[in-house]
């Protein structure tokens, strides 16, 4: 079901350079084109004041056609149409030592001034040159994780995405272990703005999820604006990657159902969720408000999933630290009343309510 049947372009090639440069956008740190402009200006400047002093203090060795001797003016003169290679040959250089300096100094000044002046070209050059190298780099390290240390790949950057993300990075995930795809070009800017790496383009398309390397990503969250999109990228994902954790967004109850048989892993169904907590707060505004705090990450009470601890083995949920509501056993959840819960294994997962702790800063 994946939309688009036009040929990828081959690795390594200058379409496909072109396309990633479009498509995946790191994370900088740029200045403004204000200072860029006034640091080539105030370095422009400098060669040129080098090289007034040193044409100033070597004077007695140039030759001045219109005066007896070169004065500052005439150094500031020769200085300028020298770097700029205009060269009107009225003011030369006639002695050894003014020859000398010509060569060795005022000769590489040139070349600095003249790169000055051409910056904004060789920046393009170097630019494309360093932002290549950049994926390169990053696309590597995404390869060499593990499944327990994979990436997350996050489709969609609106409210929905940008509170997942959130979420993991209140709970420690890296900005570097995060990867967004949003058709528009404003989500992706927003992503880099808060330090994450972002993928341009539209996530039922089988290329733009490779760019993202979701074939080693360990985490898909997909919350995409519409049902039957969400269900296409569910198809594409897993036609990618069979054993990542797929956790998609579902608007109507109707569409779980098919969303699951696509291969999600969860399904949250947004509009339900809400109109349940809207009806508990009505009912009971004490217990809507703990529902909330539940939901609200790094503050008050937190949902966590944790591993049983070595003196919590062969003891009963009733029994641990945590306010245990849940136990997970070999991919299958028990309820913390369920008798076969009791006792607990070391392999048992623990799903318990705990009060949030001071969230670490993002990486």
């Amino acid at each position: 079901m994946t939309r688009g049947s036009r040929k990828p372009p081959p690795p390594g090639s200058s379409e496909e350079q072109n396309t990633e440069l479009r498509q995946i956008l790191l994370p900088t740190a740029s200045s403004g084109p204000q200072r860029q402009v006034s640091r080539r200006v105030l370095l422009a400047t400098a060669v040129l004041a080098v090289t007034v002093v040193l044409v100033y203090l070597g004077r007695d060795g140039y030759h001045d056609n219109a005066y007896p001797h070169l004065n500052f003016l005439g150094a500031l003169y020769y200085a300028t149409v020298s770097l700029s290679t205009t060269g009107y040959g009225d003011i030369t250089p006639v002695s050894t030592a003014a020859r000398l300096t010509n060569v060795f100094l005022i000769t590489p000044l040139r070349v600095v001034f003249l790169i000055v002046l051409i910056g904004t070209t060789l920046e393009v050059l170097t630019d494309r040159g360093r932002k290549l190298l950049r994926i390169k780099h990053w696309r590597s390290a995404l390869k060499r994780q593990t499944a327990d240390t994979g990436h997350t790949v996050v489709i969609g950057y609106g409210t929905k995405g940008r509170n997942a993300v959130e979420t993991l990075l209140v709970k420690g995930v890296p900005k570097n272990r995060i990867v967004v795809i949003d058709p528009q070009h404003r989500s992706i800017q927003s992503a880099n703005e808060n330090g994450l790496v972002g993928i341009l383009g539209d996530a039922t398309r089988t290329e733009v999820l490779r760019r993202a390397e979701v074939e080693h990503a360990a985490h898909v969250i997909i919350g995409a604006q519409r049902d039957d999109t969400a269900v296409l990228v569910t198809l594409t994902v897993r036609q990618l990657n069979t054993r990542a954790t797929v956790v998609v967004a579902a608007r109507e109850d109707e569409n779980v159902p098919l969303l699951r048989q696509s291969g999600a892993s969860v399904v949250v169904t947004s509009s339900s969720s809400a109109g349940r907590l809207l009806g508990m707060s009505t009912l009971s505004p004490n217990a809507g408000a703990v529902l909330d705090d539940l939901l609200t990450v790094g503050s008050g009470l937190d949902v966590i999933d944790r591993p049983v601890t070595a003196p919590e083995v062969g003891g009963s949920p009733h029994d641990c630290g945590d306010l245990v509501i849940a136990v997970v056993r070999e991919g299958q959840r028990l309820a913390y009343t369920d008798p076969a819960a009791s006792p607990l294994l070391a392999d048992d997962r623990l799903i318990a309510i705990r009060r949030a702790r001071p969230a670490a800063a993002p990486r």
